[in-house]
């Protein structure tokens, strides 16, 4: 008995285990984790950020984030984003167990004689060793391919999804831009018909004015006051989405830069030059690619597996009478019923449908292009439509302002004609706002940034 001790001892004392280490989920832990970001850890993290379209980049908090800042600190700071990373090292882990062989068997038995004819017997004992290795090492090769192509796509997955959430942290700061101009807008107007009221109040006063122009200056300044009010609330909810995307606390202030960059439309690629390259490009398709090569070695691995399960062992023994016996033994399963053909089934059905995903994707990327760019070009045109109006009713309304000083307009039509302007304004700077979604939308499909060429024109005064 001490023998067999003697033995299994060594193998348990470098037998390598791992130790239970508690992570705790409880109120502090959670706290922490969502605490505010630090910023200069944010800082240095962006110089540092490895990404198959994002670039490292050096941000000013200082002077306020860009639409670009903001796509960096999204990939860094974002919860969502870290839980995804977070795939990463399962798939490792996966890998890591795929290249395991299975361990080997040790066993032991002893027989004591206890009764009849004991004289001159001993105990008996037995030893043996078995390992099931054949399957396991044909096996090995395509199921390590199969976790390393799997890893492989999943690492290229995540990188898409914080693409996306760049994307969509860089949108949230052109919404709260746009938001801005258009509130500067509306307040603006909004001063100007203060100022006219009071002006108004005092030719009442004066007899100069009636009462029934005084409430059409009323009307007309409550009007832009309930678009400001609107205009605030919105600005408010995408202050709030933006802190979201970017991981930061709710109540958080974060500055935009002043002189941001916004989307140019002068160098838009054309759908023939987004579709050259696009499987190349867009990390999804990459790593559906990347998936179907992992489907591959696994239905391989599943062919392989159809070798019949083989066990060799060896065997030391010593009976009763002190006979001792070495030998070995052979076991082979028969593979009558079970031939793999249910991993083999589904192995073959999942890789077919990693295959039509694949192609379906590749049909959708290409057909939002096509959208993106139609929609482009559909909503510019509305601009220049929205910018021609702005003009037209800013020459109606000195025309009217001038009729309204002759006596010839009345004070109503003026201020309708006043509220037209206000409103097509504020429409210029809502499609400008579309088309930073778009062209962000478009960013997102390509698969990469697109060119620039400078600042897209002022907004409306």
């Amino acid at each position: 008995m001490s023998g067999v001790l003697g033995i299994l001892m060594p193998l348990l004392v470098l037998q390598g285990c791992a130790v239970y280490q508690a992570k705790p989920l409880d109120e502090h832990a959670v706290s922490q984790a969502l605490a505010s970001p630090d910023l200069g850890s944010v800082r240095v993290k962006a110089e540092e950020i490895k990404h198959p379209i994002l670039k490292p980049r050096l941000i000013d908090f200082s002077k306020g984030i860009s639409a670009q800042d903001a796509a960096i600190i999204a990939v860094i700071a974002n919860p969502a984003i870290r839980a995804e990373r977070d795939r990463r090292g399962i798939a490792e882990a996966q890998l890591l167990q795929a290249g395991v062989l299975p361990n080997p068997t040790f066993s032991y038995n002893l027989a004591v004689p206890t009764g009849g004819n004991t004289g001159g017997t001993v105990n008996a004992y037995g030893l043996g060793l078995d390992w099931s290795i054949i399957k396991p090492l044909l096996t090995r090769g395509a199921e390590t391919d199969a976790a390393r192509a799997q890893a492989a796509s999943v690492d290229l997955d995540v990188a898409w999804h914080e693409w996306q959430a760049a994307q969509a942290a860089k949108q949230h700061v052109y919404g709260v831009l746009y938001l801005e101009k258009q509130l500067a807008v509306a307040q603006r107007d909004e001063v100007r018909l203060k100022e006219n009221l009071e002006a108004i109040k005092k030719a009442v006063h004066m007899g100069d004015m009636t009462i029934i122009e005084l409430d059409a200056a009323n009307a007309a300044l409550s009007r832009i006051h309930s678009i400001v009010l609107d205009i605030e609330k919105k600005l408010k909810q995408e202050r709030l989405a933006l802190n979201l995307a970017l991981g930061f606390p709710p109540d958080s202030i974060i500055p935009l830069s002043k002189d941001m960059q916004l989307p140019s439309f002068e160098n838009i690629p054309s759908l023939e030059e987004i579709m050259k390259g696009l499987e190349v490009r867009r990390l999804d398709l990459l790593a559906l690619k990347l998936g179907y090569q992992s489907r591959e070695e696994s239905l391989r691995a599943a062919v392989r597996a159809q070798f019949p399960e083989i066990n060799i062992g060896l065997s030391h023994a010593r009976d009763t009478s002190n006979v001792a016996t070495t030998g070995f033994s052979v076991s082979i399963s028969l593979p009558f019923f079970d031939r793999n053909q249910g991993r083999i089934a589904i192995e073959t059905a999942s890789r077919q449908k990693l295959y039509d995903e694949y192609l379906d994707r590749v049909y959708r990327a290409r057909a939002d292009a096509a959208r993106i760019l139609a929609d482009i070009g559909s909503v510019e045109e509305q601009e220049d439509s929205a910018e021609k109006a702005v003009e037209s009713l800013e020459k109606l309304v000195e025309i009217s302002y001038s009729g309204f000083l002759e006596g010839n307009v009345d004070i109503l039509s003026y201020y309708n004609e006043l509220d037209r302007l206000f409103s097509a304004r504020l429409e210029v700077l809502k499609i400008e706002h579309d088309l930073s979604g778009l062209y962000v939308a478009l960013e997102i499909t390509s698969g990469e940034f697109l060119a620039r060429a400078g600042n897209k024109k002022e907004a409306p005064r």
